[in-house]
């Protein structure tokens, strides 16, 4: 049987034992409340259905968050954008962070959602969405979470069809501005982009013992799906390759660091952005690349099978979205 004792003007604590059930307690504003939540506990613990959700209770959100960023983020290969992603709701969700895991429910998401739809586009609120169900996800079992209120929480539609392929004088408007940056290892990044396929982390990763310059091969290991592919290099992507050697080769600095691109991820991201400023196409991410050597090689007549193989693409219809075929091409082929 529960005990309850009077803590005060406004509270009222429930105390239940029971023998092979840990003891449960939980303080409320009125007597009523403590008894109705006495009664569903033991109901549950009759029914041998009960469920110690006392780590949830006593689990913050932020807590969680950390527990995530520490045991899961680390493991997963976009870590540091997800770490940011993460942080940053910590430092502006305070309130929400705030409550207990067991107390969160869709209508505090949905409330998140719809104000951050008014500063974000709808894309990076559905990732931020389904990162925190991540979080619930990787967190049920150890606290003991019945349901993952962000399952019901409604995904804003996501409207990001855009043209993502050179036109015009683009190509050499970028490559030209590309040519003024300080950093020596950003236009070789974007030839190597266009010319292999290669996603932005692949290319940071390269190190030169993986390539082969007699056959024309790069081995990628640190790939998005985990596994590794070899890559076939173009004429353009070998004489580029060779000249970065060269310079290597002749720095009078001795270096223990092997990659072929020398420089780190934020100094390229900012690195192109600023180049695609003065090259006025500031609607041209450095994924894009990817976008466009995919597309190339579908031009040139290569089969699905033999792109996917260059790209590392698994599921076809993901590869689909990366073909964007040029209508003046496709016009031309129609006679």
């Amino acid at each position: 049987m529960a005990s309850f004792q009077k803590r005060g003007p406004y509270q009222w604590r429930a105390l239940i034992r029971r023998t092979g059930y840990p003891t449960q307690s939980r303080t409320f504003e009125t007597k009523d409340e403590a008894i109705a939540w006495a009664r569903d506990i033991e109901s549950s613990m009759d029914k041998s259905i009960f469920v110690d959700r006392s780590k949830a209770e006593r689990t913050t959100f932020n807590e969680a968050i950390d527990w995530h960023l520490k045991n899961i983020t680390p493991r997963h290969k976009g870590s540091d954008s997800e770490s940011m992603r993460l942080k940053r709701f910590q430092r502006e969700e305070s309130k929400l962070c705030a409550y207990a895991m067991a107390n969160l429910k869709p209508d505090h998401f949905e409330d998140y959602r719809d104000r951050r739809l008014k500063i974000v586009k709808p894309g990076t609120v559905t990732r931020e969405l389904n990162l925190l169900h991540a979080v619930f996800k990787h967190s049920a079992r150890r606290l003991a979470l019945l349901e993952n209120p962000l399952t019901e929480v409604k995904r804003p539609k996501v409207y990001d069809e855009r043209d993502v392929r050179f036109h015009d004088d683009e190509e050499e408007r970028l490559m030209n501005a590309l040519s003024t940056c300080r950093n020596p290892y950003i236009r070789p990044a974007v030839v190597l982009a266009l010319e292999t396929a290669m996603r932005r982390s692949e290319l940071l990763s390269l190190k030169w013992n993986d390539i082969d310059l007699r056959n024309a091969t790069a081995k990628l290991h640190d790939t998005k799906n985990g596994e590794s592919r070899e890559v076939p290099l173009s004429k353009n992507a070998l004489k580029t390759l060779k000249e970065l050697k060269r310079e290597q080769d002749e720095d009078t600095v001795v270096s223990l660091d092997l990659r072929v691109l020398k420089t780190s991820a934020n100094s390229l991201k900012h690195s192109f952005q600023r180049a695609r400023a003065r090259a006025e196409m500031e609607h041209f991410n450095f994924h894009d690349l990817r976008h466009e050597a995919v597309s190339r090689l579908f031009e040139r007549g290569w089969e699905a099978i033999k792109v996917a193989a260059v790209s590392g693409h698994k599921d076809m219809q993901s590869l689909k979205r990366y073909a964007n075929f040029k209508a003046k091409d496709l016009a031309k082929e129609l006679g």
